[in-house]
């Protein structure tokens, strides 16, 4: 049975990654945000951030009754590549405009409907410490690691 507790080195990063998104673009970021996918079911992003004006336009007790415009995943812990193709895939189709996946090896990448972009839509940089990736990278490469994300 995987371990269901994020790594504190995951934690850390996905902290990291809400804390630039705060400061970029706004203070209506969370974490660990349960959304609603038309066709993947709830699903719970690392980071989520979307105007207010969605933020109160559902209980927020309850999952999001839709995906938020932005949605970030931290593929720190080995459980978290688990489907990520899917729940990308997921998050674009239910709404989202960008997705960002945080890679194991401290890449980031941009997913927006029509593919992986250069940069941010939102203009958002997320610039990483390297050391909570070092160990990871070398693994990584070992093991031949890559995803590619698409919409169906």
């Amino acid at each position: 049975m995987p371990n269901l507790s994020p790594s504190a080195r995951r934690q850390i990063v996905l902290t990291d990654v809400y804390c630039h998104l705060t400061e970029q673009i706004g203070h209506l970021a969370a974490m660990s945000v349960a959304v609603t996918t038309s066709s993947f079911g709830i699903r719970v992003p690392d980071v989520v951030w979307m105007p207010c004006d969605k933020w109160e336009s559902f209980d927020r007790d309850d999952p999001a009754p839709f995906v938020p415009d932005l949605c970030v995943e931290v593929l720190l812990d080995s459980d978290r590549m688990h489907d990520i193709d899917r729940r990308v895939a997921a998050y674009l189709e239910g709404g989202a405009r960008e997705v960002i996946v945080v890679g194991q090896q401290g890449q980031v990448e941009y997913w927006g409907p029509t593919g992986q972009r250069k940069a941010s839509m939102f203009d958002v940089t997320i610039p990483l410490d390297r050391a909570y990736f070092e160990e990871r990278a070398a693994a990584s490469k070992a093991a031949g690691v890559g995803r590619r994300y698409t919409t169906t």
